[in-house]
This record gives C-alpha cells, sequence and structure tokens, in this order.
C-alpha cells in the first residue's frame, strides 16, 4: 500500500527539483483557479454590495415613473419618451383610491448650481420631494430635520445638503441654519444627509432637497414627477402594486388593449436586472477558466508522461520488492494531485490577492468567502485526478522486467 505522506513528500521534491519546469507546468492551473476565484470574489461582492442598495430603496416600496428606472430596448426607450408627464393629478388619484399603500410620496429632480456666502458648487442633483418621503425615503439624516408638509404647501424655502455639498460649501462650520442660494433665492439649511458613498463609481452625495412645492415653483410643473408607493409589508407588496397599476390605468384613461404609458419599479426589478447580468459575467469567465483548466490540464499530462518515461527503472524496482499495480497507480495520481494543490493554492491567493487590490483601488466591491477558496481547491483536485489519471495508468500498467532493463 502507497504511503500518502511520502507520495506527497516526493511530489514536492519533483516541483523543487524542477523549479522553471514545475512552475511552466502550473500555469495554466494557477491562471484558471485565479481567474475563478476573481471573478467569483467579485460577484459575491457585488451581489452583497447590490443587495445592501436594493436596501436603501426599501423591500416593500414601489416607483411609478414615465421613463424605465432599468435599462429597456432602444425603441422601447424612445417610445416610452412620448409618454404623458406623471403629475399632481396622478399622485391624488393614487394616494386617494390605493386602500392598501401606506403612503404616497412624489419626487422630482433636476441639475443645478447652489452658492453659500463664499463657494459655488455647479452640476448638483436638485431634488424635490414631498412631506411624505421622510418616512418613505431611507435617507438618514445626520443633523437637523426634514421638511414638514406645511412648508412643502407654503413652498417654503427649506434645503437638506448631501453630504458632499457639506463637506465643499461649510468645510469648517456647522451648516444648519446657515443661508444657501438656489435659482437666485435664499434658502435656509435645516437638515444635513449621511453619507451615502459611490454606487460603481458614481459619488451619490452631491443633491440637495428641496419641497415639491418649492421645486415647482422654481423651476415650473412641467417635470414629470416619480411616484413612491410604500406597501404595508414586503409580502403586501405584489398586491399593492397590481392596484396601484390598476389604479394608473384608470386615471389615465388606458382602455383594456392599450399598453401602459407608465412603468413600475420595485428592488425585486433591480435584483431581477443584476443577476441576469452577473450570469452573463460569471459564465463568460468561468468558460475562460475552463479552457485555462484544459490547457493546464493537458500540460499536466504531458508532464507526467515525461515523469513516468523518466523512472521507468524505478518503477520496475518497486514492484520486484512487491509494490502492486494499484500501488504504482495511487502513487503517480497522489502526485499529480499534490501538484495541482500546489498550483491550486497559488491560484487561490493570487486571485484573492488580485480581487482586493481591485476592491481597494477601484468601484469594483469584493467579497473573500471560505467556500470561493474551497471551490478553486476543488477545482485543482478535479483536474489532478481527471489529467494525472492516464500517466498513473501507464505507469501502473509496465512490465516490471521491462522496466527494470530500461536504462
Amino acid at each position: 500500500m502507497v504511503n500518502p505522506a511520502e507520495a506527497l513528500r516526493l511530489a514536492m521534491s519533483s516541483l523543487v527539483a524542477h523549479k522553471l519546469r514545475s512552475l511552466l507546468t502550473l500555469l495554466g492551473l494557477i491562471i484558471a483557479v485565479s481567474s475563478l476565484i476573481l471573478v467569483m470574489t467579485l460577484v459575491q461582492g457585488a451581489n452583497v454590495y447590490v443587495q445592501e442598495k436594493l436596501a436603501n430603496l426599501g423591500t416593500h416600496v414601489l416607483e411609478v415613473s414615465k421613463l424605465p428606472q432599468v435599462p429597456i430596448r432602444f425603441e422601447d426607450f424612445l417610445r416610452a419618451l412620448k409618454h404623458r408627464d406623471l403629475t399632481r393629478e396622478d399622485w391624488r388619484a393614487v394616494a386617494a383610491g390605493c386602500r392598501r399603500c401606506l403612503r404616497v410620496g412624489a419626487a422630482v429632480s433636476t441639475v443645478g448650481r447652489v452658492r453659500s456666502a463664499n463657494r459655488s458648487l455647479p452640476d448638483i442633483e436638485i431634488q424635490g420631494e414631498s412631506a411624505e418621503m421622510a418616512l418613505i425615503s431611507t435617507l438618514d439624516l445626520a443633523a437637523g430635520r426634514y421638511f414638514t408638509e406645511g412648508e412643502d404647501r407654503q413652498a417654503a424655502r427649506v434645503v437638506l445638503l448631501g453630504h458632499n455639498v457639506v463637506e465643499q460649501l461649510f468645510p469648517a462650520a456647522d451648516p444648519l441654519g446657515q443661508r444657501l442660494r438656489l435659482r437666485g433665492e435664499e434658502f435656509v439649511i435645516i437638515g444635513v444627509a449621511d453619507e451615502i458613498g459611490s454606487i460603481l463609481g458614481q459619488d451619490q452625495d452631491n443633491f440637495v432637497i428641496i419641497p415639491l412645492g418649492t421645486f415647482e415653483r422654481l423651476f415650473g410643473s412641467r417635470h414629470s414627477l416619480t411616484l413612491k408607493v410604500q406597501a404595508p409589508s414586503e409580502r403586501e407588496l405584489p398586491a399593492t402594486l397590481e392596484e396601484v397599476h390598476t389604479l394608473m390605468r384608470r386615471q389615465r384613461g388606458l382602455g383594456y388593449a392599450a399598453p401602459d404609458d407608465f412603468f413600475l419599479t420595485t428592488a425585486e426589478t433591480y435584483l431581477k436586472l443584476w443577476e441576469d447580468i452577473s450570469a452573463v459575467f460569471f459564465l463568460v469567465f468561468v468558460l475562460i477558466s475552463a479552457v485555462a483548466s484544459v490547457v493546464g490540464g493537458i500540460v499536466i499530462t504531458n508532464i507526467m508522461l515525461v515523469s513516468v518515461t523518466e523512472r521507468v527503472k524505478e518503477i520496475g524496482i518497486r514492484r520486484s520488492v512487491g509494490a502492486t499495480r494499484r500501488d504504482i497507480l495511487q502513487h503517480f495520481l497522489l502526485e499529480a494531485l499534490g501538484q495541482c494543490l500546489v498550483g491550486g493554492g497559488l491560484g487561490v491567493v493570487l486571485g484573492f490577492l488580485v480581487a482586493l487590490l481591485l476592491a481597494q483601488f477601484t468601484p469594483f466591491p469584493a467579497a473573500v468567502k471560505l467556500w470561493v477558496a474551497l471551490a478553486g481547491l476543488l477545482l485543482s483536485v478535479v483536474i489532478g485526478v481527471s489529467f494525472g489519471l492516464y500517466p498513473a495508468l501507464r505507469a501502473a500498467r509496465l512490465d516490471p522486467a521491462v522496466a527494470l532493463r530500461s536504462e
């Protein structure tokens, strides 16, 4: 019976004795495992990242909008541009007619410049929101308060600032109670939002929020609203969505066969889109890893065949002192497995290292999981057994007498 520890020791000795050959042998396997580890780590990180960001939308909140919130065919997007704007009448119809809706708010946005006493910022997202959004939105305030329904109704000049706007306009001062100029008018700062961060490199903290009534007074009412509807619970979201869909079609006078001229979006919509994207992304890299694995396996087979040829006399001696064909087979399989585990281990380390570097210096997130490392090592085992089997069988089938006579 072959000693597994001894076989692995011999495999390591062979690797050390032929460093360059070993590196070239295992290069394909290292590339295969590291690419698999890299893509799985990035996909896992992106899954966690997307789920966290979707939680910011709210698991039981749906959006009603004129334009789609997720990508669709370009022709459908052009068609959507011709849809009628969502108006306050649509908002009131949903708010008054929806029995399942816990709350119904409205929001709209544009881009503009904001100014403090001595600084100015261009290209800031200016959001107009109804007072209900204070309870629907998952935006947290670091300081201050949200505006009231009365301030919204009276179009009060009050404003909440995003984290980056505060950092750039009021770097060394408390912004609450200070003044901000927007569209030529002076606003009082009543709240500061918590830092949100970036989503795939896009900063989410360059915004200000004003009451919807104030927004319409400054920019006019010819902007399509986005309705935010909060269901009582995640379980009741599908029924709430169906009710809102029916109310919107009735409000906009759509016939039975007429297509919708609005879009309904939930967190599940975004999640489904991401799953489709990540599945394609994952499949492409798995195919690349598979090709590299096959190439690496073929190289391992060739090197193992060379090793068998070089060690014919050794095999003959082992057979002559009592080793069986099964012992020889197991011995060479363990050698192949040992080499593949070394290559797989290096591939796992390299894959994780590249993933962490990408997460550190690029917008790509990464999540290091133990099962991903185990998957990489499992791939190494499969390659070692699959591509080391033929050389091991060839070694086991050598005739002892012929092997002993070899030079």
